[in-house]
């Protein structure tokens, strides 16, 4: 489904709005060979590229529409640690306590990948340090903090709690009861970012294609992958597609029953000026609520605030869209009646059972990554490393995420989507109770 019908709102961002983009690249026309050849160009495959032509591989990325014209080029921007907490316990019930750890310090380490990329190859996305997770009652605020407890004494990894007496002092709405604070996490502009890594793999030797839909995989010996106009042999694909891993045609079928296409959208005020801005969130922090079906916000650098939320099961965007995301924006800051929204828009993210993330390998030569769960910005770009070390001999960290199980979603085709959004109705009555 494309981003047009999934939102009949709005086509154009804030993000796209804020950018400006290179010349679109040419198709793929023509048969051409490549030691890898990676199907998607979201963070996860720019990565990949990235990783493996800086090993000396010769790769070709091949993209069904533009660069980051998916999730990665509208997503919320808030760049964490760790997998969230269903994700978290999904694999401290799959693996032992040494593997847990290990998964948790590789996304520690896909943070510091990300930072060392902005500062590497100069992107220009705005990046700001500072992330909270706040909980809306007393109630909500218990399982958040066992979570910090759990983080801060089983990982060693740096959290501050703030308590009910000081969450004033982090945000101006009396919506929150208490929070968690980590100064290590952060947020970007996403759509800046994606373009530089777009950047920085063309200058270290991918060819990228796009609108080069790829409709068939010819899976064998040496991989065949197949789009409207051409061809590519390799010895290795990568599959990056994420939610539209079957959206131009049947690329593994055994893949796409385990992740969930999930709808969200989100927001853009007019500028709100310095000063106003500040007095909402007093460090200028992404803000996260722990609702099963929750609300995120932060300020951008021209001091717009992002308010995302509204996540459709069912995937049909709610009607009256707008109006709904500025109600639950006015119900965390009703100081804001005044102000004017600028953009909406959203699209599909992918969604596991478990929330934690599906690496894994297809008869050895073709590598998916998928199933992000809303915590890809920096783990996409940690996994695009991991299947390159995979690839060229060292597949140690590739492994301790590929020995994860994962569910298919009940229901078949038919019935997945109206189950979980079932499902998720009773989630969202518990949210509001």
């Amino acid at each position: 489904m494309l981003l047009q019908k999934e939102l009949g709102v709005i086509e154009k961002s804030y993000y796209e709005a804020t950018v400006e983009r290179p010349p679109i690249t040419p198709a793929l026309v023509g048969r051409l060979s490549a030691d890898v050849c990676v199907i998607g160009g979201g963070y996860t495959g720019l990565s990949a590229a990235l990783e493996l032509a800086e090993r000396g591989y010769r790769v070709i990325l091949l993209e069904a529409q533009r660069i980051g014209w998916g999730a990665s080029g509208r997503n919320g921007g808030e760049v964490i640690v760790g997998f969230g907490s269903d994700g978290e316990l999904a694999i401290a019930r799959q693996l032992t306590p040494l593997h847990s750890r290990l998964a948790w310090d590789i996304s520690v380490e896909a943070l510091q990948l990300l930072q060392t990329r902005i500062k590497k190859y100069q992107i220009a996305c705005d990046y700001v340090s500072g992330y909270m997770t706040l909980a809306a009652s007393e109630r909500k605020s218990r399982p958040l903090e066992k979570w910090f407890n759990d983080v801060t004494r089983q990982f060693n990894y740096p959290l501050q709690w703030v308590g009910p007496g000081d969450i004033g002092n982090w945000i101006s709405s009396s919506r929150f009861h208490a929070g968690v604070y980590d100064a290590q996490s952060g947020h970007l502009h996403p759509l800046k970012y994606c373009l530089g890594l777009a950047r920085a793999a063309t200058a270290a030797g991918v060819t990228i294609f796009e609108n080069s839909a790829v409709f068939k995989i010819e899976r064998g010996e040496k991989p065949i992958i197949k789009t409207g106009q051409g061809e590519v042999r390799c010895n290795y694909a990568v599959l990056a597609t994420n939610v539209y891993i079957n959206e131009y045609g049947n690329l593994a079928p055994e893949l796409a029953p385990r992740i969930m296409p999930v709808g969200t959208y989100m927001i853009a005020t007019e500028s709100l000026g310095a000063e106003r801005a500040s007095k909402l969130l007093h460090r200028h922090q992404a803000v996260s609520d722990n609702n099963f079906i929750l609300d995120y916000f932060r300020l951008a650098a021209d001091n717009s605030l992002l308010f995302g939320a509204g996540e459709s099961y069912t995937g049909v965007t709610p009607r009256g869209l707008i109006g709904k995301m500025r109600t639950r924006m006015l119900d965390v800051f009703p100081q804001l009646t005044d102000v004017k929204i600028s953009y909406a828009w959203g699209g599909f993210v992918d969604l596991t059972m478990n929330r934690a993330p599906d690496f894994g390998r297809i008869h050895n030569n073709i590598y998916y990554l998928q199933g992000f769960s809303g915590h890809g910005v920096a783990l996409t770009g940690m996994a695009g490393k991991l299947v390159a070390q995979a690839i060229a001999g060292d597949a140690g960290k590739f492994d301790i995420f590929s020995r994860l199980k994962h569910q298919k979603f009940p229901g078949g085709d038919f019935l997945r989507t109206p189950l979980l959004a079932a499902g998720m109705w009773y989630y969202r009555l518990r949210d509001l109770l």
